[in-house]
């Protein structure tokens, strides 16, 4: 079978790398943008970065700002339907997830209306046409949905996650510039660096993992685990190093998949709320506990990549409970908490049945049933 690797037509990055845009967006004759981006990046002029830019070249846009945290099928709804009166023929995501894949799904619906049910879209939907065009501009270290071909909608009448994998959702240009990201509060910062931490190690074990793949995902936990903590004291290497390891994370899991720590963080959002990449946190390293011996000589080359010493002279169960030490190390350093106290023994079969649904579930590298997935929640009650 052949292993497939999709990424961006075009990337750019480093600090001030938001100027592509406009030349971008005249190179490819684009008449106005459909801006989308969250209140609060609104609300402290990060998105303004962007819009200035725009105005200063006389390029025309219209600003959607109905969008969540965790991006509901509402936000997306409301998107449609401003985006078809708009006259926009283009996306400029601005945000981190939520604002990257509330865009994902409006421009996937405007150019397949068939699928104008939002909830169709969950998992592999059979849509025909690339989706309007984005550039996708990250605000936040983490998702590194500006390179996937996944975005994730809140359904919030059944409370539920569901994960959507689609090729033709590629954001054809991601313009990546850690200046963009240096308003991040830490707490925030954190998260989405653990997220992407996770998407680091997760891809790295997936039963889909292949050799290019591995590169990618290695790489990414050596640049995250030595960058993150700078990142939350604000370090302009701490940003620079976080703004590129999280990009090189998203290049692999996003064609190889991911495992059951985002398939019960998915969980942990869509019923409590819980911050994405906080709920990652908390799930890892008890999932690579449980993981471990499916996973081969792996967690010695994790284990390495995070800075560990003296990993070859370690047996297979020092180098894995050393892999394990350093992610939980890791998240204690930059103040992400352990327990959920939100969770209850009432909820645990919802929570595993839904986890055990989940898109993500599949790659993991264990199979866990729906008892095991009870086992691993009750471990952050």
């Amino acid at each position: 079978m052949a292993n497939r690797i999709m990424l961006n037509q075009t990337s750019y990055h480093g600090a001030g790398a938001i100027a592509e845009i406009v030349n971008e967006a005249k190179a490819h004759d684009y008449k106005k943008a459909f801006v989308c981006s969250d209140p609060d990046l609104i609300k402290f002029q990060v998105s303004t970065k962007v819009t200035d830019l725009l105005d200063q070249a006389g390029l025309s846009y219209e600003i959607y700002s109905n969008i969540k945290a965790n991006p509901t099928i509402e936000n997306v709804q409301t998107g449609v339907a401003a985006f078809k009166k708009s006259g926009a023929d283009y996306i400029i995501a601005i945000g981190g997830g939520s604002s990257m894949d509330t865009a994902k799904a409006i421009g996937i619906i405007i150019a397949n209306p068939e699928f104008e049910d939002v909830r169709s879209l969950e998992g592999v939907a059979p849509t025909r046409k690339p989706c309007v065009p984005i550039i996708a501009v990250p605000t936040t270290a983490g998702t590194a949905a500006e390179v996937t071909i996944n975005y994730v909608i809140t359904d919030v009448e059944r409370k539920r996650k569901f994960v959507c994998v689609d090729p033709h959702d590629m954001p054809i240009i991601a313009v990546v510039d850690p200046e963009m990201m240096s308003s991040m509060p830490k707490g925030l910062t954190a998260s989405t660096g653990m997220d992407a931490l996770t998407h680091a190690i997760e891809g790295y074990t997936t039963k889909a993992a292949w050799e290019m793949t591995d590169m990618f995902h290695l790489k990414a936990i050596e640049i995250i685990s030595r960058s993150l903590r700078g990142a939350v004291a604000n370090t302009p290497e701490g940003r620079e190093g976080m703004a590129l390891g999280q990009y090189i994370a998203g290049m692999g899991f996003s064609n190889v998949g991911l495992g059951i720590a985002h398939s019960m963080a998915h969980t942990l959002g869509a019923v409590y709320d819980t911050p994405h990449g906080v709920a990652c946190a908390m799930m890892l390293p008890i999932v690579m506990e449980y993981n471990a011996d499916c996973t081969g000589e792996k967690y010695r080359e994790i284990a390495r990549a995070m800075g560990v010493e003296g990993v070859d002279a370690m047996s297979q169960e020092e180098y894995r409970k050393a892999a394990v030490a350093a992610v939980r190390k890791l998240s204690e350093d930059v103040e992400i908490p352990s327990k959920l106290e939100a969770i209850k023994e009432s909820d645990l079969d919802f929570l595993a049945e839904s986890a055990h649904a989940d898109a993500c579930a599949p790659g993991n590298p264990k199979d866990a049933s729906v008892e095991d997935l009870k086992e691993l929640f009750r471990k952050i009650m």
